[in-house]
């Protein structure tokens, strides 16, 4: 079981690096529009992402 986990937490950190490597000019700017969004805005993302995160589990692992 952890190294599933230690898996799954490998390709995040891969998924998240991809960006920043390839375009950091392109990242750097989303940072910068980002900063500028209300903080309801940003927490309705992360709910959002976090809701689908969960479901996609739950159907992966039924």
């Amino acid at each position: 079981m952890i190294d599933t986990l230690l898996t799954a937490f490998a390709l995040v950190l891969i998924i998240e690096g991809l960006v920043p490597a390839l375009f950091p000019n392109k990242w750097q700017n989303y940072l910068i529009k980002l900063t500028q969004q209300p903080t309801s805005s940003i927490r309705n993302i992360g709910m959002s992402l976090l809701f689908f995160g969960v479901i996609i589990l739950w159907l992966v692992s039924k």
